[in-house]
């Protein structure tokens, strides 16, 4: 346990917290007390998840779930809330460490220690099964370790047939070392055998340090447990053949779990065990491997070589979640015959209704003096697009077809919406060269619903409350609601002040003195009546968005003006602000690294006007990939989880697709034969409307399939 820091609450439901037990991507957990002196443990979900309402309904799930099971070997929920502004659960506290913790800190069970862990986990499934649930997350960091044996935990993806099924078709929440082969496959279909799987190859891991499946990575491990042939070597000879027969790939040919009760029970109790039994393994494919050899060691680890498994890329699709990792596995044989020429496997994009490929000048001829802000551009809402022109304010695409179903603007410029949000699209209006408006015009027909001043030299921003925007007189910060309702003002500082939104929540990011970017930003959350400094940062710190709630900044190596053709500023570190303390961490990158940067779901990429792009880790700093490529002047990516690939435009219309674990090229078109005359003053742009790729390339807005060119 840490003691609590600043931001931490004292006390949450009425109990008192005494400090952390840890903390996740979701949530932090405290050891509370209540006031008749009974210990809990009190798991308090983060702000930006509680706004959301799926992940509501999934706590609330959660909640349900443990509050079914009551067993000697779960812990119960005590107490609950997850209908407050921050969900919380509370549980019975269980002092102990997980079996994952134990394994590493004192390495493998003995035999006695195996058969106590055993009987107790097979005790706990069996109340969990009797309560009509499946755990589906069955893994060491579940399992604590107490003085009277094991408890079960964290029932935040179990199932039952009541549940809404929150999962995406194809991909399911789990971990793929301790998941079942049914539930990578078809994971609506689990059942309690796939627990009983799962406790197989937990008793593997506390055998023997090491998962039965490990590899290298998740995809192959992924593959592993679908198709390949369990690595049972350091198992003790009489555990042997339990943990054989929970691993079947048959879920039908799995014991009871009353079965291994009674096969844990005739395990002798002392720890005197002989040499590892050879398996007697049905038959059962598995990949060749470039080197089939596992070495040992003298604590009963183990190391795999790298196995060379072909096709794999075809076989598997990952999606990196909070709580897990998602996987999809595909029968090898009918992956094998939808591969396509370059070896990946051809996928089902959900498009447009009616989409076909389609391109689109965004121009309209009207009388004026042109306002050409450089950054037209489109914004995107669920099947809906609406693009920024010269000589319109914003207009609505039909993303299947390219048609305008209305304009609106009347003043010649080029801008890009703000956004779209709530049935409303968000727009700039620019009626005299004194004067900045944003508009707010109905998704649907393009009607003005209302208008509003705000600053001319000052974006507006949409945060999860409203859009923000700083005032003409620049004395405060301005928050409106859907309706055009005010909803709060906040003062601004004397100083250089610039609306912000950071992982949905309003901030600004303000630099004392008359030039913007010549002192350290300081960085504001704000809120009704009130901004309040948060966190100092250097000199020249570019914002890049949140990660977990936390805002992420760009550490500038070298602060220095450099007026040069070319000059691209290096970067050498990342910085995370907690948000209660302020906080700020240091993350460094291994190298300083140039070009412009985008966060997208807890990755950085470094664009450089030279075509290379680099991928680093938001939560590490670790470079991913690097990937040289020859297409000059790069958009911002935009990244597909279905296809994992990172997709750009360039000003002249030429798509770019590469793979998002590797940064290996997939594919690229030409460019436009006729991208306008607007292209080499524009800033390219790509974006999806569903799966389908929709890019800017000068004042032309086009529509391409995420497969790449026929």
């Amino acid at each position: 346990m840490t003691p609590l820091s600043t931001g931490d609450p004292e006390s949450i439901g009425g109990y008192t917290l005494l400090g952390r037990l840890g903390a996740g991507g979701m949530g932090v957990v405290y050891l509370g007390v209540s006031a008749s002196g009974r210990q809990v443990a009190v798991k308090l979900v983060h702000g930006p998840y509680a706004q959301e309402e799926e992940f509501r309904t999934r706590f609330r799930q959660e909640i349900g779930a443990a509050r079914r099971v009551s067993g000697a070997f779960t812990a119960p929920v005590v107490d609950a809330d997850p209908d407050a502004d921050r969900p919380w659960m509370a549980t019975l506290y269980v002092p102990g460490i997980n079996l994952a913790e134990v394994v590493e800190k004192d390495g493998p069970l003995g035999q006695r220690e195996l058969r106590a862990l055993g009987l107790g986990l097979t005790e706990a499934l069996r109340d969990i099964h009797r309560a009509g649930l499946v755990h589906r997350d069955l893994k060491p960091r579940n399992v604590l370790m107490t003085d009277d044996g094991p408890r079960v935990i964290d029932f935040g993806i179990s199932h039952a047939p009541d549940n809404q099924r929150l999962t995406t078709t194809g991909r399911m929440i789990g971990t793929p070392p301790f998941m079942s082969p049914e539930q990578l496959a078809s994971p609506r279909d689990v059942t309690p055998a796939s627990d009983v799987f799962s406790l197989g190859s937990l008793l593997v891991f506390a055998a023997v340090g090491t998962g039965p499946f490990d590899a290298d990575s998740p995809y192959i491990t992924g593959y592993q447990v679908v198709y390949g042939r369990p690595d049972l070597s350091g198992v003790p000879a009489a555990l042997l053949g339990i943990v054989e027969r929970c691993l079947d790939k048959d879920p039908a040919a799995r014991p009871e779990l009353t079965d291994i009760h009674r096969m844990l029970q005739a395990l002798p109790e002392s720890d005197a065990t002989g040499p590892p039994k050879t398996q007697s393994a049905k038959p059962r494919f598995r990949p060749a491997p470039r080197s089939a050899t596992t070495a040992s060691t003298g604590t009963g680890k183990r190391r795999r070589t790298r196995m060379l498994l072909i096709g794999l890329g075809a076989a598997l699709a990952v999606t990196g979640l909070g709580i897990g990792v998602g996987v999809f596995v595909s029968d090898p044989a009918a992956t094998a015959s939808r591969t396509t020429a370059s070896g990946a496997a051809a996928r089902t994009a959900s498009l447009p209704a009616g989409w076909r490929p389609w391109q689109k000048e965004l121009r309209y001829d009207v009388k004026g003096v042109p306002l050409d802000y450089g950054s037209p551009g489109c914004v995107a809402e669920g099947s809906a697009l609406f693009c920024g022109g010269t000589g319109f304010t914003a207009a609505r695409i039909d993303a299947a077809s390219g048609h305008t179903l209305w304009r609106t603007g009347t003043r010649p410029q080029g801008a890009q919406p703000i956004g779209v949000r709530d049935g409303l699209v968000y727009v700039y209006e620019d009626p005299d060269d004194r004067t900045r408006r944003v508009v707010a015009v109905d998704a649907a027909t393009g009607h003005r619903r209302w208008q509003r001043d705000i600053n001319k030299s000052q974006d507006a921003v949409l945060y999860d409350g409203g859009l923000l925007t700083l005032s003409p007189d620049y004395s405060s910060f301005v928050a409106y609601g859907p309706s055009g309702k005010e909803l709060w003002q906040a003062p601004s500082l004397d100083e250089n002040c610039t609306p912000s939104a950071l992982g949905g929540l309003p901030y600004a990011l303000c630099s004392q003195g008359t030039e913007p970017g010549q002192a350290p930003v300081e960085l504001m959350k704000l809120g009704p009546g009130s901004s309040s400094e948060t966190a100092t940062l250097p000199k020249k710190a570019e914002a890049l968005g949140a990660v977990g709630g936390q805002p992420l900044f760009l550490a500038p190596q070298t602060a220095k003006d450099v007026y040069e053709a070319g000059y691209e500023r290096p970067y050498n570190a990342l910085l995370r602000v907690a948000p209660g303390t302020g906080q700020v961490r240091r993350i460094p990158l291994a190298h300083p690294l140039t070009g412009a940067a985008t966060l997208v779901d807890g990755v950085v990429y470094f664009v450089r006007s030279d075509g290379s792009v680099t991928a680093v880790s938001a939560d590490s700093g670790r470079q991913l990939w690097q990937k040289v490529t020859d297409v000059e002047s790069l958009s911002a990516p935009a990244v597909s989880a279905t296809y994992k690939r990172v997709y750009f435009s360039n000003r002249f219309g030429r798509l770019l697709a590469l793979d998002s674990r590797t940064g290996a090229e997939v594919w690229r078109t030409s460019a436009l034969a006729d991208p306008g005359d607007k292209a080499q003053g524009y800033p390219p742009c790509v974006l999806f409307v569903k799966d389908a790729i929709v890019a800017m390339a000068g004042d032309t807005a086009f529509s391409r399939s995420p497969d790449g060119p026929a």
